[in-house]
């Protein structure tokens, strides 16, 4: 709880720090907090839609939420982004991972 702790302290001091909100929402994955993950990963997204890292993550929870629809569009909403930024690493992770979902 200490680092959830921390990382709300430097939120409230920067609540739209994109990185922070992320490493938030993977510490309340470790404590099983997944609901709470999931929200903070979709409040992220929606304010930052660029920020690529949390398509995965968040793609990840919603299929161990059995949520796979929505997991396979998150997954194509992440590869959308990080070829738009030029993420060629992050597109084929992306790309794997939707690729195992969908039996592609």
């Amino acid at each position: 709880m200490q680092r959830i702790d921390k990382l709300r302290e430097y939120l409230q001091a920067q609540p739209g720090d994109s990185f922070l909100q992320h490493a938030l929402a993977l510490e309340y994955i470790k404590l099983g907090e997944e609901l709470e993950a999931r929200r903070l990963f979709e409040n992220l997204l929606a304010q930052n839609p660029g920020y690529v890292g949390s398509y995965y993550h968040l793609a990840k929870l919603l299929e161990r939420l059995g949520e796979k629809d929505n997991a396979i569009q998150t997954y194509e909403q992440g590869m959308k982004q990080a070829r738009a930024a030029g993420d060629n690493h992050a597109y084929n992770e992306l790309q794997a991972a939707w690729e195992d979902l969908t039996d592609y």
